[in-house]
């Protein structure tokens, strides 16, 4: 059968660096609230003039270069974004021309902090059943333009980023012990909009709108759905957590990523924790958090991976991953 494997990956984070400190000067908050209830210490915020393409763009060239690909090699480009440089065309687009691609299938996919998760499967299915042999997936954000400056329980939760994969189609034997994405799961329910919203768009109010959160039922839906949707991977898998190497989560909140590995019994050492250097980067974030534990060495070929997200919607997923 054919599997999809992740064969490279980048990450782009912008240069300006807004700390707990900074954030103290501007609301009524302190370094210590911060990293208590959510382990941020800081955030990266796009420079004006740097768009979602701009950073986007800079996580794939890096994946390219780890993979020992060029441009010229990709056929399927998925962005996972909320945060888009334009209502139209999609930010994929932008990021074919800027990578001096002439044709190939391009496209956004819109699910929040989920992205990186639905652009993961969507290209999968694609690859296996398409005749794509090669894809770059990515997530990208400049979210702290859809954000209030005076809500304190908000603009100390997200910052902006972006990572990015190649995909590589090849031939497997169809074992749980193959390379590659073995499963992906995806849920949502739109019952749950006011829990996690942004306050406008293009055909509503005509504004780009601010972000809006009620944290504690958010935390409460985060921690349960994870949970369930990890397990419900590794079945499809043929796995449990006891196979685990490495959980890769979404970068939400410190004491979601905890929660949510004591719900596998997974020990937390084996979850790659990046949020304290750049906060939320919402579809950015799995993808960040990836490439941080490939290039520091923790990610080793064979390694099984449990990727995860969950985000406004409530849109959540997971996927397993043998590296």
């Amino acid at each position: 059968m054919i599997r999809t494997r992740i064969i490279g990956t980048g990450s782009y984070l912008p240069a300006k660096i807004l700390t707990n400190q900074d954030l103290a000067a501007r609301v009524e908050t302190t370094d210590e609230w911060i990293i208590e209830r959510t382990g941020i210490r800081q955030r990266h915020i796009a420079a004006e003039g740097e768009f979602t393409s701009d950073l986007g763009l800079a996580a794939a060239a890096r994946a390219l270069e780890s993979a020992g690909l060029t441009a010229a090699d990709i056929s399927l480009i998925i962005v996972a974004t909320a945060t888009p440089d334009q209502t139209f065309p999609s930010v994929a687009t932008v990021i074919q021309h800027k990578l001096g691609i002439q044709d190939c299938v391009a496209f956004d996919v819109a699910a929040v902090c989920s992205g990186f998760l639905y652009a993961l499967t969507v290209a999968d299915s694609l690859m296996r059943t398409g005749g794509h042999a090669r894809a770059l997936v990515i997530g990208a954000e400049t979210f702290s333009r859809l954000l209030d400056w005076e809500d304190r329980a908000t603009c100390v939760l997200f910052g902006d980023g972006a990572g990015a994969v190649v995909l590589a189609a090849e031939e497997s034997p169809g074992l749980s012990s193959d390379r590659g994405i073995l499963a992906t799961r995806l849920h949502a329910d739109g019952r749950y909009n006011d829990l996690l919203y942004v306050d406008g768009g293009p055909g509503s109010t005509g504004t780009t709108g601010k972000l809006r959160m009620k944290g504690k039922e958010v935390f409460r839906h985060a921690v349960t759905n994870l949970a369930a949707v990890m397990v419900e991977t590794l079945e499809a898998a043929n796995l449990t957590a006891a196979d685990v190497t490495w959980l890769v989560p979404h970068q939400a909140n410190l004491r979601i990523l905890e929660a949510t590995a004591r719900k596998l019994a997974l020990d937390p050492a084996q979850v790659v924790i990046t949020v304290q250097n750049h906060a939320n980067t919402s579809a950015a974030s799995v993808p960040l958090a990836l490439d941080t534990a490939v290039k520091d060495g923790r990610i080793k070929a064979n390694d099984l991976l449990l990727l995860e997200a969950m985000g406004g919607g409530f849109t959540w997923g997971a996927a397993a991953v043998r590296w």
